[in-house]
């Protein structure tokens, strides 16, 4: 099983969070990270982020990164949405 967590912080809060699962077996790592990124925005209606160097970076060294308003076309409402994969086989 495949589990991403995402958190939505705001003054130093966390206003929002959400875990994202994928038990499917045919598809990549990296397929599954974006599915579930993808499912964070919907379900925050968010648009997608863009991942910047720092950010693929900081992923490839800790499963976790932070996305803030440099990552979004749109303007958001929060300082930063942090994702994290906490489970994966």
């Amino acid at each position: 099983m495949f589990r991403l967590w995402a958190r939505e912080f705001k003054d130093g809060r966390l206003v929002k969070d959400i875990t994202i699962s994928d038990m499917a077996a045919d598809k990549s790592r990296t397929k599954k990270i974006f599915n579930a990124v993808d499912e964070v925005c919907y379900e925050f209606d968010l648009s997608r982020p863009v991942w910047l160097e720092k950010n693929i970076n900081e992923f490839k060294r800790r499963d976790k990164t932070r996305f803030n308003q440099d990552n979004f076309i749109d303007s958001v409402v929060f300082d930063y949405l942090d994702i994290q994969v906490i489970e994966e086989d």
